[in-house]
């Protein structure tokens, strides 16, 4: 596998101010079946890209096939938290706290860190004077919950429970590892904003694994299990998203058709169960402004979407860029040139 920083990079969007080019983004796009052919691509589709959020489903398959989401009275909304990059909204604070609960859990035994709740930073809001916020506000609050109640559910010790080591991991990654077609010894380990390990594949393996997360057939290995992660994602997706995110735009724009999720530093992955496809997007300086524009343009080169007029996905297709007094100065344009493999 070949770093991005290294690999043959493809222009996938520029910005424009007073009609000029001001700057660009370059990176690849991967499209592949359910059986891993490669079937579209620009820039290298095979360049090592970390997973970051998009794992997300894959690091709550070994809970969900395991029954957890029954032993606990886990709701299809809060499988959805499961894979979520929540906004840190009260539905999504109060339903990471429930499955806390119900597993005999609290707070303190998460392991993801405190930070200011998204919807802030979208909305353009500011908390109160004096607003405190927990664990249970960062994005990722849903999985640790998950991880937490895998490690109740075996017997298995819950201060340890992001060791690379632990039990927990273990079957994590040889989730990655399946849904992804390769063997574990080709992930590559590294470190989540969230402290949980996390994993590079080539992009690819990525899309791979979002085809078979949309796919309506049992998985050989996992059973239900991605049928039943598929269905809670794209039946609550403002569960795994927020307002005006681009993810919820999507799954909404094609319901119960498109799973998708973005991950940080510029990772998009979308599975398509009526197409039978996965498609991932890596934007090599890992700015995650232009990842939207360029999903757009790839369903668009795809045939996949005749028009965005109309939909939740209008205003993630040429986004304007405004200033300060609100007064447009210019745009972000996609510049795909998808390939057939």
């Amino acid at each position: 596998m070949t770093s991005p920083a290294a690999s043959g990079q493809a222009l996938l969007a520029q910005v424009l101010r007073g009609g000029e080019v001001e700057s660009s983004h370059s990176g690849a796009v991967a499209v592949v079946d359910a059986r891993g052919r490669l079937l579209h691509h620009t820039g290298d589709p095979h360049g090592l890209t970390f997973t970051r959020s998009t794992l997300k489903p894959f690091q709550a398959m070994p809970f969900v096939h395991a029954g957890g989401l029954e032993r606990f009275g886990y709701t299809e909304a809060e499988a959805a938290l499961l894979c979520a990059s929540h906004f840190g909204e009260g539905k999504h604070v109060q339903a990471a706290q429930r499955m806390l609960s119900q597993a005999g859990c609290g707070e303190h035994h998460l392991q993801c860190g405190c930070h200011e709740p998204l919807h802030f930073g979208i909305e353009g809001k500011r908390p109160h004077a004096g607003e405190v916020f927990s664990q249970l506000h960062n994005n990722c609050s849903g999985k640790h919950a998950g991880f937490l109640a895998w490690c109740m559910l075996h017997g298995q010790p819950l201060d340890s429970y992001l060791d690379p080591s632990h039990p927990l991991q273990v079957a994590v990654r040889g989730s990655a590892a399946h849904f992804a077609g390769l063997a574990e010894a080709d992930l590559r380990a590294g470190i989540d904003g969230c402290s949980a390990p996390n994993y590079a594949m080539p992009l690819a393996s990525l899309a791979l694994a979002y085809a078979r997360l949309a796919q309506d057939d049992p998985d050989p290995a996992y059973g239900e299990a991605p049928r039943r992660l598929f269905a809670a994602m794209t039946s609550h997706p403002d569960m795994v998203s927020g307002n005006g995110r681009s993810d919820l735009a999507f799954m909404r724009t094609a319901p119960g058709d498109w799973v998708a999720k973005a991950g940080a530093e510029g990772v998009q992955a979308l599975g398509i169960r009526s197409a039978g496809l996965g498609i991932a997007i890596k934007i090599a300086d890992g700015n995650a402004r232009a990842l939207a524009v360029v999903m757009v343009d790839v369903l668009r080169q795809l045939g996949l979407l005749s028009k965005v007029e109309g939909t939740p996905l209008e205003a993630w297709a040429r986004p304007e860029i405004r200033n300060l007094r609100g007064l447009p100065t210019g745009a972000i344009m996609p510049a795909v040139q998808l390939m057939k493999a």
